[in-house]
């Protein structure tokens, strides 16, 4: 029997259902597909690459293979595959299709005989890989003619019957004679489109079965080549714990091109999963996504599936096989649902063992570790006190006694001052170690917050900010009548940089080689930025900002008594030499703290560079000349 059909596309009124009314006498209409266009769908938008023909093939012959054994379980699983001259032939051992069994899969649109009830294994349903009946369309991306020739197991009695479908929407059925197909089975030939036959090539068709074929149960070949290769490389035997780690680490290097630093082994029994996770051996960024590899059934699901694991465990690339992990209508992705969030909890568990295990039996290899990821260490820490008061005696921070944990830096300090930013810790960190303040650099990523979280896991830890009042405390003062012989460079100096909202102040301290220290704080620059935005402002602007004025301290010059250059400087007879000298030591303290310029901050800068230069270069009278530099000076 002969029958044919042909799916192109309707006009809009017949190609939408409308709502059956028997009393207006109105009658449904069926959807009419053009399948031209479905199949530019699925390779343009479902599909990302022409290359997942061939899981679908594969998908389709395991899963009649599953469901041949639900019924007989002694059948023979085998998938064979032979490509040459732009055409491709799979067989397999599978569950075989009748004729009634070709029109009602083959040719509907969205209908799977996984779904339960079409072949009678509704309870087997979770064995089978595919469940959305678009599969074989996706041979279309490469193929001009689909070709199934399949004898069905289940009806002993019935004859082979050949699907022949092209990419135009027809499609023929006929019967076969006995000859055509002995066994029961499916035989599925592609004919390549202009332009595919590569797809199709011996090579290509090998290298795409083993890269989603690799962990199957079945037996599957190209030609005389193997693909599956059981049990997976974290299931295998191996004669000693080194001789593991090598083999996984060339798995890793053949999936993902490097040698990891560690493997930690993903086993999660009630979820239905096994796997490893490979650790980088270099630092990446947080914000790079991740292509865990993320098989199902045996069969490759994925290899970008950035959504397996907690964003903190960036360290780390998995390959991983499951069963209880739903895909997709793409079969491309995993989706998002309850049961992904709960396996992807307890995988980041997984890797937070690791760590505690590194931590109690392994600290070389940690230490290794952390000297590359402890960004990714931190980033956990930070939300879990655990894992914080694990790794506490060994995550490295910038401190100004070097590079060390925080619990030895609160073992020396009474209290553990921080700044927020890069720029305040190299304001400050030189002159805060010369008078023993201890100081965390809290700038970079995360470690503001772990910080201000040490108390919570070591009581009795003093933790605080670090402000401009705290450094200039600790900075000695000088002796009331020095600072009153230098009382007129000082009002000077105040005066000339009162206009750009800073104070001077007189202190002494090492190393006397800084000859003054520019300090401020958020409250301070947060001020400045208010009041320059003022200036800037229109009347009603000017008036709203005016009222946010705050009462926050100004920023303040500090001034070396030890310094030579300050001494001589304030033993200037000339006011405005002696004014623009204080600019240029302004300055200088800016860059020296690396703090952004404003436009007064530039502007003064450039006065002083100027100021400086014409003192120079004219003659100055005798008074005003800078004294000699003392001999001592120069030691």
């Amino acid at each position: 029997m002969t029958s044919e059909t042909s799916a192109n596309s309707a006009s809009p009124d017949s190609s939408s259902e409308s709502t059956s009314d028997s009393s207006s006498g109105r009658s449904p209409h069926t959807f009419q597909v053009d399948l031209r266009g479905l199949v530019d769908l699925l390779s343009h938008h479902l599909y990302s690459s022409p290359r997942v023909y061939l899981r679908e093939l594969l998908q389709n012959a395991v899963d009649a293979i599953t469901a041949r054994r639900a019924e007989q379980p002694d059948t023979p699983a085998l998938v064979r595959l032979h490509a040459s001259g732009g055409r491709l032939r799979i067989e397999d051992s599978g569950i075989g299709l009748t004729e009634a069994d070709v029109h009602s899969l083959l040719a509907t649109i969205g209908r799977s005989s996984k779904r339960g009830g079409a072949q009678g294994l509704a309870s087997a349903r979770a064995e089978f890989l595919g469940q959305f009946g678009i599969g074989l369309l996706a041979c279309f991306v490469v193929a001009a003619e689909i070709r199934v020739v399949s004898r069905s197991a289940r009806t002993p009695g019935a004859p082979p019957v050949e699907w022949c479908a092209r990419d135009d929407g027809s499609y023929t059925v006929r019967t076969l004679p006995e000859s055509a197909r002995a066994e029961p089975g499916t035989t599925v030939h592609l004919v390549a489109r202009p332009g595919s036959a590569d797809w199709l090539a011996e090579e290509r068709v090998l290298a795409l079965a083993r890269d989603f074929g690799s962990l199957l149960p079945y037996d599957v070949r190209v030609g005389e080549a193997a693909v599956t290769a059981l049990p997976a490389p974290w299931d295998r035997p191996y004669p000693s714990p080194a001789g593991r780690r090598v083999a996984l680490a060339r798995h890793c290097h053949e999936q993902f091109g490097f040698s990891p630093l560690d493997a930690i082994d993903l086993n999660l029994p009630l979820a239905g999963i096994r796997g490893v996770a490979y650790v980088l051996p270099s630092a990446v960024s947080p914000a790079q996504r991740a292509g865990h590899r993320v098989h199902l059934k045996g069969m490759l699901l994925t290899d970008r599936a950035d959504e397996l694991l907690p964003d903190w465990a960036f360290f780390v690339r998995c390959v991983i096989d499951t069963d209880s992990l739903r895909p997709t209508a793409s079969r491309e992705a995993l989706y998002a649902d309850e049961t992904l969030a709960a396996v992807r909890e307890a995988l980041g568990e997984r890797i937070r063992e690791w760590l505690t295990g590194l931590a109690a039996g392994d600290p070389e290899r940690l230490a290794e570790f952390l000297s590359v990821h402890h960004l990714g260490v931190k980033s956990l820490a930070r939300h879990d006190s655990a894992m914080l008061r694990t790794m506490l005696p060994w995550l490295p921070f910038e401190t100004t006694d070097g590079r060390l944990s925080l619990e030895e830096f609160a073992r020396r300090h009474p209290v553990v001052h921080f700044t927020r930013t890069v720029e305040e810790y190299r304001q400050v960190a030189p002159i805060a170690s010369a008078q023993g303040i201890g100081v965390v650099n809290g700038g970079y990523t995360y470690d503001t917050e772990l910080v201000e979280r040490l108390p919570s896991v070591r009581p009795g830890t003093a933790v605080a900010e670090l402000d401009a009042d705290t450094v200039t405390a600790h900075l000695d003062t000088v002796d009331p009548a020095q600072e009153l012989a230098l009382g007129g460079f000082l009002a000077a100096a105040r005066a000339r940089l009162d206009p750009l909202g800073c104070d001077v102040a007189l202190r002494a301290f090492h190393p006397l080689t800084v000859p003054a220290l520019h300090l401020d704080d958020r409250s301070v620059r947060h001020e400045q930025a208010r009041a320059d935005a003022e200036e800037q402002a229109d009347d009603l602007w000017a008036g709203i900002l005016g009222s946010l004025r705050g009462t926050a301290p100004r920023a303040r010059l500090v001034l070396n008594h030890l310094n030579p250059l300050i001494r001589r400087i304030g033993s200037l007879n000339t006011p405005e030499l002696a004014a623009t000298a204080t600019e240029a030591l302004y300055g200088q303290a800016l860059l020296m703290a690396q703090r952004p310029l404003r436009p007064a901050d530039s502007a003064l800068l450039n006065r002083a560079f100027i100021g400086l230069l014409e003192w120079a270069t004219h003659p100055v009278p005798e008074q005003a000349q800078l004294p000699d530099r003392p001999q001592e000076d120069d030691r």
